[in-house]
Formats: C-alpha cells, structure tokens, sequence
C-alpha cells in the first residue's frame, strides 16, 4: 500500500508520529479477531503546538483534500488514491489522532516542543503496540455529574487483574454518553496510568476529578470474561468455606448441648 505523508502547515517544531506494520488489531468494536489483519504502515505528520486545544484533526482534513486533488488530476493510480483516503478516513486513524492529543496533554516532558512532540509520538505508538491481540486505545470524555460517572470498575493488582469497566448503569452519565463498554480495559484516568496499580488508586482518581475525566480504554471482552470467571470461583470457594464453618459451628454447639444433658 502506498504510504501516506501528511504534512500540515508548516511550523519550526514537527514530529513524526510511525505506526508500525507489525501491529494486529480488530477490525471493528468488537470485532473477533481476523488472522492476518495488520495495520498498514502509515506516517502522519502532526503539528507539536504547545497549546493543549491544538488538533491534528486539519491535518488529516488537508490530506484527504490534497487526494482529493490528486485523483482529479489523474496522476495516480485512483485505487491507491481511494486505499489512502479510507486509511485516513478511518475509526483507527481517528483513535491515533485522539490518543496523541491525549498524550500531548497530559504527558510531561522537560525541552523543547519538538522534543515533547517526538516524547508524545513514542507515547502513542507504545500504547498501540501494548494492545496487540486487543482492540486500539480509545480515548473517552465523560462529565463529572452528582451523579457520578454511570459505572463500576473491578480488578486491581491485588488481584492479579487488570482494572476493567464491570458495569455500566443504566440511565447513568456512560450509558448516554455511549463512549464506554462493558468489558474496557482502563489505561489511564486524566493522565495517570493505571496499569498495574491497585483497584483504590483507580477508585480515587475517578473520585478526584473535577467536571469532567478522560480516560484511555480499550475493549478487552476475553480479559473480562476470564476475569469474572476468577471471581466466580472465589466466590464459590467461599461460600463452600462459609458453609462448612456453619456446619462446624453447629456439631459444637450438638456437642456442647449433649454435654450439658449428660452433666
């Protein structure tokens, strides 16, 4: 396929953001896996502003318009023209440009907006590469409500689990939102990673935000079946523990009453 170059206005700070051939994600949300899918090379050029309300999302406008151009001119083999323009007018082209401006947000590095646009770019491909086998990184806004958020996260390094999306309330901020899945991974809440941390880190940092949170999540429906199936045979395990102790609860008082008759 041909490798699409998009370059935006030009400005003193550019980076490269790569997404490299060897990734193989879904081709949909939820979407079963399909063998030998990959994700075609592409390299986006993104503007590195150091403000945080700066998009990409022009740039990748402008390079649909320039094929545009392109394929009325007729210098190019159209079907190559049209396979970009359906790269670029992607689900997994939107989710790259959402997650580098999250990371461009919220990561935090010393130097030049050059260096941070090229720290934002390593970011952004680690996060994809991460998700090999999953779904790609989704980034969702919700508001911040008396309500709450309208859902319930389970799992945690105290159980040897990744931090997961159980429930969605029904009626509740998520569910009319729509962003948000039964069955999401949680990444980062705000710009705080929560991979590996403990379930009350993730608690306090959704309890901590303020108007809204921003969450990078990606569905993983296999991680959270085989998880809720751990839970189940805790469970099960303890109520069998619970019943047991019962039971020996009740042959000692048995014992202790014939005791007593026998006195």
């Amino acid at each position: 396929m041909l490798k699409p170059s998009v370059t935006s206005a030009p400005t003193a700070d550019m980076a490269t953001l790569t997404v490299v051939q060897p990734l193989t994600l879904d081709r949909g949300k939820g979407a079963a896996r399909q063998p030998g899918y990959r994700v075609p090379s592409a390299s986006f050029s993104v503007s590195a502003n150091c403000h945080r309300d700066r998009r990409t999302r022009s740039d990748v406008a402008r390079a649909i318009e320039l094929l545009e151009k392109l394929q009325e001119s007729g210098e190019v083999p159209v079907h190559k023209l049209q396979s970009l323009k359906k790269v670029l007018q992607s689900e997994f082209c939107t989710a790259i440009r959402e997650v580098y401006q999250y990371m461009h947000e919220t990561i935090t590095v010393n130097g030049c907006p050059e260096f941070r646009a090229r720290a934002t770019a390593k970011a952004t491909v680690a996060a994809f590469a991460a998700s090999e086998g999953h779904s790609h990184p989704r980034v969702v806004e919700l508001p911040k409500t008396d309500e709450g958020l309208g859902f319930n996260v389970m799992g945690g390094k105290e159980q040897n689990s990744p931090i997961y999306i159980s429930r969605i309330i029904p009626g509740g901020v998520a569910e009319r939102h729509g962003g948000l899945k039964r069955g999401d991974q949680l990444l980062s809440v705000n710009g705080v990673s929560v991979e590996g941390e403990h379930h009350e880190k993730a608690v306090e940092l959704l309890k901590a935000a303020k108007d809204s949170v921003k969450l990078v999540v990606r569905y993983t429906p296999k991680v959270l079946e085989e998880m809720e199936a751990r839970f189940e045979k805790l469970r099960t395990a303890r109520r069998r523990q619970q019943q047991q102790l019962l039971i020996q609860q009740q042959q000692q008082q048995q014992q202790q009453t014939q005791q007593n008759h026998m006195s």
